[in-house]
């Protein structure tokens, strides 16, 4: 069977013998480390891994994805305010004022945010409709590209809090989601109404719909989320629910999130809003079992990561035990394995290719 036809019984609880074999790229530190140890960025990437297709932002959205731009349009005009060998301070195409490193892979330090409160939402929500100057003039051509890769069709949903957590820093936005849930509502529905109209001007030109919506948020830490479950509910979940009914008009079952952190205190109400496959469970940050996620919230609850990334750095005993750790839920379906996240710089090459190796020698009845 195809990748995709794979991927879907896994995903819909019907037969397959073996798992889709996901090569995720590594950090900048991870890519000139492999450079060294005899990596040749000129071959088939997939051929070398021996993986059936990519899952990373350099790959996906190209080939995976047949989306457009969802972002600020127009996009604010980029400003460099300052620049040495090491950073450059500048506002970006959101209006935040960030500070970037050179040297090295870290998140940027936001310095300050255009969007700070209410007052300044409209400003925002003017660049949030949709607008035909979106669609890219080779869309056709990226939808019959991803139809006949063989690949899982997923489609991008956006993201309904960490974009507006980027625009605005944590701090504004809790302010804004406990003094004016109405406009922080607001936000949310605006992104909700542009992911639905997107949807409606990919999927009505495909021959058959996407296997899976896919929104980003990255909304949880170490100790869990950034909206609490109550604001979650009174003002997110429905703008899920809304594109979760746009996504079932045209039968498109799965509906994934891509949240690092603890999103535990989120699942049932992710659930309950029409999220039903969560991506990349990280083991590594607060180590939570999968299997155990699956016996709480039951067969609904799909999930595709949970391979901790940092046992890959340890060689051929830990990444065996970790798989081994995860077969139970590679069995009961439902469930598609992968590192929890970028492979890291400790991960040798010869690891890495070991651990993909291994995932594609797996066979099941």
């Amino acid at each position: 069977m195809t990748t995709r036809e794979l991927f879907n019984n896994i995903m819909h609880y019907g037969s397959y013998d073996r798992m889709p074999v996901i090569h995720w790229g590594g950090w900048p530190e991870t890519n000139r480390r492999w450079t060294e140890e005899g990596y040749d960025w000129d071959c088939d990437a997939l051929q070398f891994f021996g993986a059936d297709f990519y899952w990373s932002p350099a790959y996906c959205y190209l080939s995976v994805f047949p989306s457009f731009d969802m972002g600020l349009y127009p996009a604010f005009e980029k400003d460099v305010l300052e620049e040495t060998d090491e950073f450059t301070v500048y506002r970006d195409e959101t209006g935040v004022i960030q500070k970037a490193w050179k040297k090295e892979s870290c998140i940027p330090h936001f310095m300050d945010f255009t969007l700070k409160s209410a007052k300044e939402w409209d400003l925002y929500k003017a660049r949030l409709q949709p607008d035909p100057a979106r669609i890219p003039d080779d869309l056709d051509k990226r939808i019959a590209n991803v139809q006949s890769s063989g690949n899982p069709i997923i489609i991008g949903t956006g993201s309904l809090m960490g974009w507006i957590r980027n625009w605005m820093g944590v701090e504004n936005m809790s302010y804004l989601a406990c003094e004016d849930p109405d406009c922080y509502a607001d936000m949310v529905n605006t992104i909700a109404d542009l992911v639905c109209w997107q949807l409606d001007k990919i999927i009505s030109r495909m021959s058959t719909p996407p296997d899976m919506g896919f929104g980003w948020e990255d909304i949880c830490g170490k100790t869990g989320p950034l909206v609490s479950p109550t604001i979650f509910r009174m003002c997110v979940a429905p703008g899920y629910e809304k594109i979760r009914a746009k996504l079932e008009s045209y039968r498109v079952k799965l509906y994934c999130i891509d949240s690092d952190g603890d999103v535990e205190p989120l699942i049932k109400d992710w659930l309950d809003a029409g999220v039903n496959v969560q991506f990349p469970i990280e083991i590594g940050t607060w180590d939570p079992d999968p299997m155990k996620l699956r016996q709480k919230y039951g067969k609904e609850l799909r999930i595709i990561g949970g391979i901790n990334k940092l046992e890959l750095e340890k060689g051929p005993a830990a990444i065996d035990a970790e798989i081994q750790r995860r077969l139970p839920l590679m069995k009961d379906g439902g469930y598609i394995p992968m590192p929890d996240h970028l492979i890291t710089p400790g991960t040798s090459l010869d690891n890495y290719r070991y651990y993909m190796k291994q995932m594609r020698a797996l066979r099941f009845n």
